[in-house]
This record gives C-alpha cells, structure tokens and sequence, in this order.
C-alpha cells in the first residue's frame, strides 16, 4: 500500500511529523513501513513552462524550436523532439542547471546549429514509471489540464516533492488498504482527530429508481448492491491533484469518471465500479453465476470463458462485468458516455479470488474483496464517487440510491479484564490507561467492575478475541514501554544432548572437507526403496502415497544423493560433494511403526585438488573417500577402532569397496558406484559412503587424555614384505602392531608393488615403523629386538618373507 503523504493530511493534522518520523511511529505501532520516498528530493530547478511559439527546426525534420515562458524576463528558446509539443501549451521545463532523476543535468547546448537552454520534460523524465503514465502522455511531454503559472515550481505542481510511504501490511490489517484506514490508524498514534469527506451530492427530482432495476440471483455471494445513476456528464481529464494522487498510490489515470472511482477505491477501500448506462443494453442490473461456457470481453480486451463457479454482473441477458474482478468491455466508459451507473456492491471474497486466480487478473478491487471490506462504507462510497462526479464531471445525480438486498454486519463486541491484560503484557495498567487507547482507536467501550468491553468498528474485522484487544493495547502503548522481566523461579537452561553435539561435529567436519549439506525426500519408488541398504527387509509402503515416485520410505539415503549428483552434473558442475544426516525406516512386520534410525552418506564425484594455475589436478579415488571416513573416526575419537575390510555389496564397485567396522561390528560402507550405475545415472566416476550415524554418535569412549610430546628421539625402520598377492596390507598392519607391542608407535604404507621382477602371485608391500619409549632414548639392540620379533611374526602368520 503506498501512501501519499499529503493526501494523507487531508484526513489527519500530520503538523510537526516529518515523513520520516511518522513512518518510523507507524512501525513501531505494528505496521511496517519498508520505505519513505520523496520523487522530487533528486530533482531541482524544474519549473512550468508556457510556450508561447513553436516551429520546425530548420535543420531538422523531428526537432521543434519553441519559446516558452519560463517566469523570467525574457522567454528562452528551447529545442524539443516530442511530437506532441505545441504553442499554447503549458509544460515542465528543466531549466538550464537542472537535474533529473538519475543525476542528469542540464546544460545549454546546441542542437543542429540551433541554441537550446532548457529542457521540456515528458513525465518519465520526471521519474514517473511508464505504466502509471496517462496514456495520452505515455509519448511526448506532459501538458497541465489546468491554469498554472510560468515559473512556479513545476514539481509542486505534480506532487513530486510529495513523500510516498510503502506500507507492509500483514493479511489480518486488510482496514489499512485504504486512506481512511490509513487515516483511523496513524490519528491512534499521533491521538489526533480524524476528518472524513461527509459526502451529500445535490440530487435531481428525477428517481434513481425509474432509470434501473437490480436483482440479485445469488444472496450468498452478493447480499447487497447499491448503485446510483448521474446523468449528463461530461468527459475528460481528471484534474491535476486527482491524477498525481492516483499515480502516487501507483494507479494509472484515465480519465474523470475512471479517476473518480479509482480515487474512492483508494480513500474508502471500498471498489467500483462505473458503467455507461446508454450501453448497459437493459434498465435492469442482474447478480448471478455464470453460464459455464459463457463468454465476457473484459476492458483489457480478452476474450474470457466462465464457468459456473464465477460470478457475473449481467443486464439481464449477457454478461457486463465479473463481479469484483473487472467489468466488460460493452458496458465501459468512453469519451462520448453521458450517463454512468455507478456500482458499489459487497461480493464474498473467496468467489472472487476464484475468478481472479482463473483468468489471471489481479486487481486494486479483487485484493480488496479478497481481503474484506467494510461493509458500513458501501453506501458511503458510492455517495462520495457521485458528489465527485457532480464537481468533477459537471454531472446530475438522479435521486436516491438504489439497493438490492441487505447485509446485517453487527459490530462484534470482545471482552477482557484488566488482570488479563496486564498478566499477558507485564505491565501494571490502570482502567483509564486502557480506556483512553481505546478512544484513540475510536473503538467504543463500556467498563464494569474490572472488565472493560470493545464495541469493534467493522472496518476492523482482525479484532475478534481478547487476545487482539491486547495487541491493540500493545502497540498503542508502545512495545519499548513494556517492561523488560526476567522468568521466575528454578529454571534449566536449554543445552544440547551429547548426540546433538556429536551430529554437529560430523557436520561441521564434512563441511570443512569440502562437502555441501543436502536434504532429500524420506519418500521414494519401490525401485530405489531397497537400493544400497545396510540391512535389507522389505521396504515400507505408505498407505496414500502421493505419487508412485513417492510411495515408500527409504532404507538408504544413498539413492536421492546420486540423483542430486547426476542433477548437478548435468548442469555443468562436474564436480560434486555432498552429504546428508537422515533417517531410514526399516521394517519391522506387519502393523508394526517401522524403525526409524539415522544415518550419514555422502558422495563426491569429479575433482579433488585442482589447482590450475600449477597445472595441478587431482581427480577423486577410493583413497580420498576412505580418508575423509577415517578423518571423521579421528574427529569423533573413535580412530583406533574403526576398521575396513574389502567388501562387494550390491551397488558397489567390487574390488574399490570396504565395509566399514567398528569394534568388529559392520557400521557400513565405503567405496565407488558400481561404473554400470555411473552410466546409466550419466554421472562422472563416484565415490560413495554410508554409515549407521546412532551407533557412531552412542559409542562409548573413553575420557579424552592427552601425551607430552617425548624429549627422546624415535627411531624408524623400513620393510618391504614379498606375500601372496591375496594378501591384504590391513592384515599385516595388524600382526606388526601385536608384535610390534608399546615401542612400536607408528606403522604406515607407502609402497605396494606387482611387476615384471616380482614372482608370480606375489607382491611386495612397504612398511615404514617407527620405534620411541618416551621415557629414554632406545639403543639400537633394543629396536633390534623388538624389530626382529615383527619380522618372525610376519613370516609365521602371514608367510611374509623380506625382500631382498
């Protein structure tokens, strides 16, 4: 909603406000105002201009030479290129110096030999948007309809140096979509009165009741209308004040009888509707829903099929308008109407927000109705919109309105104690303080014993309970002036449980690697259901599945992250990491809750290291994987007990693939997508892990403890081991760290090789061992030992004999 700043001082006395600070009062009381505008605030020295002479340029086919009265002694000439420029007209000059939005000045010039001290402005150039342009000026410099004065100032004029509040109203504050509501609201926070139009046109001996007939076919939709008949009107602009208003509330002028309802729309929040009355095609209006199938041509010219569900404005035969949405484009007014039918009417908001989502048309009337209005003010806005055609358009209201059914809204009356009230708010209110933020509200009240009763206006339909009294008291007293309380009472500060903690640490690690969190759906296809699962069971189905794409609950959530892989990759992110914390949901019999675990998958496609300007390329390998699930064991501290021992489930590469162990016990699985998935998915060679995350996150461990650095040297030894080539390196890690006992601090591999000068069926593996006591410094002889004992364990368990 935007409001004009000096439309609104109309209606309340805004005296010692500056734009600025009443809208930060307005959103302090509860309605934000996202931002004050001031159009004329980066203009200057933008005056009205009279052009006394205008001919061609002799230069030039499309440029006019003019001189124009600017105020000063001495007329200037300037050059103009509009079309529609011409002697006798008053216009906007920007005077030499001048600067448009944009921070665009002004400069004398010379336009094909010609001098030009000044510019005539369009009313884009003057910032005004295109579509809130007056189509007669949406070409060419803007005329003034109206007697003005060379030389004064141009942007006054055009309420330009106007401030445009923007006004961010929730659902329930549909009474703000109006200047009345506006009005009632910002009068509550300044405790101003309000001064509304009191609209009486003068009325002709001639009955509104002899020239139309209205019935309504369908109460429930429509359970009143009111129209009034003015005759003889005369056509043409709106003035100037009218159409700048308009355009400042962001609604495009047409013309004065357009312009007169859309300014009561604006004022009241009420919307009309103008038909002429020699093209209605009857003397009788009819409510009714629509034939299906029937045809409307709406004013934006489309042709429009109803349907049975919709509801129309008819003359008794065709349809003439859908009802709070748009009216037809037989009965519009026009330059040569005389005599107009105006309609004010109440329509049930969900029929017209119906029609309006259908055809597409979203109007300043259909959100209106949409939302609710006042219904005490239909008589009221049709009243107004005939005075303003009498003073505007010269027009003859004929006598009496004429109604068609009855709407028996009765204020609705809400209690609270004052108790209550201070016990939600945490103050300490007296009667009279709450009585007096009432009168300002304008809401009628009666007090008794210690309970105060609202009579609520019906421009206020959001109050229907004690507790909106209590906001309303809220704001008005201001939410900086309640006292700030601290809870009473023993009370346990909110923390989170070891598990949460845990699964933040697991995040926080993934994420430092480089992987990106994802959240995909529980729900999947019986294909996928079963795909990848750690414990195979038959899968979930859900009772009212959605669709088949989404008709189980997933064992793994391995599938949904190869299709967000494959998602990305198809749309040139070749690579791709992300991970995901979830549930899985298992089966557990018929009629039986499934149980629900949670689990930690990941996948990572493409590159690793790429770092081109070395020229350095490292393209992800089961070894990056298997590193990122043993970094994630370390940062939970539970390294020394996690395992890997070669695996191939279904899914799965056969011979790059490991189940993951802890303590012996299966947790999962590492390693890359089996290639015939990778293809069929068209997806980049990818690299895969699952892990049961509960059992991780509720293992025990042991009480962190920490080692001084040792003072005395270590001492390493490398190995090359020649075994059987189905001999797994993990298998002799694990003897050399049993023999190896406390001196042995480190083992690692760093070299495996099968080759020409190997026999066949062997292969050498490549040790390196590292020996400290951190309480001396060991003597080679006691390394020697030690050393000598892993070498004969090896050779006994494992057959590994040292290479020569």
């Amino acid at each position: 909603m935007f409001v004009s700043y000096k439309w609104l001082a109309q209606y309340v006395d805004l005296a010692g406000q500056s734009p600025q600070e009443l809208a930060e009062k307005i959103t302090r009381a509860g309605i934000e105002v996202e931002g004050v505008e001031i159009p004329a605030s980066e203009m200057k020295n933008i005056v009205v201009g009279y052009v006394k002479t205008r001919e061609q340029h002799p230069n030039a086919d499309k440029l006019s030479k003019c001189l124009v009265d600017v105020g000063e002694e001495e007329p200037v000439q300037i050059i103009c290129g509009a079309k529609n420029v011409d002697a006798g007209q008053y216009v906007a000059v920007a005077k030499t110096g001048a600067v448009l939005p944009g921070n665009f000045k002004i400069k004398r010039a010379k336009l094909r030999g010609e001098e030009s001290n000044g510019m005539i402005c369009s009313l884009s150039e003057l910032g005004i948007e295109s579509r809130l342009t007056p189509k007669e000026y949406a070409e060419g410099i803007f005329n003034f309809p109206n007697d003005v004065t060379p030389g004064e100032d141009a942007l006054a004029a055009l309420n330009r140096d106007d401030a445009i509040l923007e006004l961010s109203l929730t659902p329930n504050r549909s009474d703000a979509l109006s200047m009345m509501g506006v009005a009632y609201e910002v009068a509550a926070i300044l405790d101003r009165d309000v001064n509304l139009p009191a609209p009486n046109p003068a009325e002709s001996d001639e009955k509104a009741s002899d020239a139309i007939h209205i019935h309504i076919d369908a109460p429930k939709d429509n359970p009143i209308y009111i129209a009034r008949v003015v005759k003889n009107i005369k056509m043409g602009p709106s003035p100037i004040w009218m159409q700048t208003y308009l355009m400042n509330a962001g609604v495009r002028p047409h013309n004065n009888v357009v312009d007169i309802t859309n300014y009561v729309l604006m004022e009241y929040g009420q919307p009309l509707h103008a038909f002429d009355l020699d093209r209605l095609g009857s003397n009788e209006i009819v409510v009714r829903r629509a034939v299906e199938g029937e045809k409307l041509i709406t004013l934006d010219d489309t042709e429009r099929i109803l349907s049975a569900d919709q509801l129309v404005i008819t003359n008794g035969k065709e349809p003439v308008a859908l009802a709070g949405v748009m009216g037809g484009a037989n009965s519009e007014v026009h330059d040569g109407t005389v005599n107009v039918l105006i309609e004010s009417a109440y329509f049930d908001g969900q029929i017209v927000r119906a029609a309006s989502k259908a055809h597409g048309l979203r109007s300043e009337a259909s959100a209106r109705f949409e939302k609710g209005v006042d219904p005490a003010r239909i008589q009221a806005a049709c009243d107004r919109a005939a005075e303003l055609m009498v003073e505007l358009a010269s027009g003859t209201v004929l006598s009496g309105s004429v109604v068609a059914g009855e709407l028996a809204i009765e204020p609705k009356r809400v209690s609270i104690t004052l108790e209550k009230l201070n016990m939600r708010l945490g103050t300490d209110l007296q009667m009279g303080d709450v009585e007096d933020i009432f009168r300002r509200l304008q809401f009628e009240t009666e007090t008794k014993d210690n309970e105060i009763t609202v009579t609520v206006p019906t421009r206020r339909a959001d109050i229907m309970i004690p507790e909106d009294l209590t906001e309303e008291v809220a704001r008005l007293y201001g939410y900086d002036h309640i006292p700030l309380t601290l809870p009473e009472g023993a009370t346990q500060p909110g923390s989170l449980t070891s598990y949460q903690l845990g699964r933040r640490v697991v995040r926080r690690y993934l994420e430092g690697t480089g992987f990106n969190q994802a959240m995909t759906y529980s729900l999947t296809s019986a294909k996928r259901a079963s795909e990848f699962a750690l414990e195979h069971r038959a899968p979930v189905a859900l009772s009212m599945p959605m669709s088949e794409e989404r008709a189980y609950l997933r064992q793994s959530l391995i599938p949904h992250l190869i299709e967000a892989a494959a998602y990305n990759n198809a749309r040139q992110m070749p690579s791709v990491a992300l991970y995901e914390t979830g549930s899985i949901y298992l089966n557990e019999g018929e009629n039986v809750q499934p149980k629900e675990e949670e689990r930690l998958a990941g996948i990572i496609t493409g590159m690793w290291h790429e770092h081109l300007w070395q020229g350095e390329k490292k393209a992800v390998d089961f070894f990056t994987v298997k590193g990122i699930v043993e970094g994630l064991a370390a940062q939970i501290g539970l390294a020394e007990r996690m395992t890997f021992q070669k695996a191939a489930p279904a899914g799965f590469h056969p011979g790059r693939t490991a189940e993951v162990l802890l303590d012996s016990e299966s947790i999962g699985f590492v390693g890359q997508l089996h290639p015939t998935i990778s293809k069929e998915m068209d997806i980049k060679e990818a690299y895969l892990f699952e892990l049961k995350l509960d059992v991780l996150l509720n293992a025990s461990r042991e009480d962190l403890a920490y080692m001084a650095i040792s003072r005395h040297p270590f001492i390493s030894r490398d190995i090359a081991l020649v075994v059987d080539s189905t001999v797994e390196a993990a298998a002799l890690e694990a003897v050399i760290k049993q023999a190896g006992g406390a001196l042995l601090t480190g083992v690692r591999v760093f070299d495996v090789y099968e080759g020409e000068r190997m026999e066949e069926g062997k292969k050498s593996v490549a040790f390196a061992l590292t020996y400290a006591d951190p309480e001396k410094t060991l003597t080679d002889e006691e390394v020697t030992a030690v050393h000598e004992k892993v070498l004969a364990a090896l050779k006994e368990q494992a057959g590994a004999d040292l290479r020569a």
